[in-house]
């Protein structure tokens, strides 16, 4: 083994001691572990930061920079799923709506 094995090896190790200790810290105490009411509040919407925090960069980038063009399947797709979501309130049919806008335009127009 070369020394770059041994590092990438431990850097292995390493992170994966990182993720069960962190992943794990929830189930290792005897009991719940209280936390305050404000925190509480906050992680009731972390989710929905963390999937803004993804999905709103790839609909308005591409290659790094912001779109110039309103003909990106992508920007098309996101009135019609976002439509879709106010009229019946279902994550699965905002989605499917979005894919059945973004395909076609996408892989049959070629935007």
């Amino acid at each position: 083994m070369y020394s770059n094995d041994w590092w990438v090896l431990a850097m292995i190790v390493g992170l994966t001691a990182v993720t069960l200790i962190t992943r794990g810290f929830f189930m290792f105490p005897d009991k719940e572990i209280p936390l305050p009411a404000w925190l509480k509040r906050g992680l009731k919407y972390a989710p929905l930061a963390a999937l803004a925090a993804v999905i709103i960069p790839e609909m308005v980038i591409t290659d790094g920079m912001l779109s110039q063009t309103l003909r990106d399947a992508r920007i098309c797709a996101v009135p019609f799923a976002v439509a879709y979501y106010y009229w019946r309130k279902g994550i699965l049919g905002t989605i499917v709506v979005g894919m059945a806008v973004y395909l076609p335009l996408r892989l049959g127009m070629g935007w």
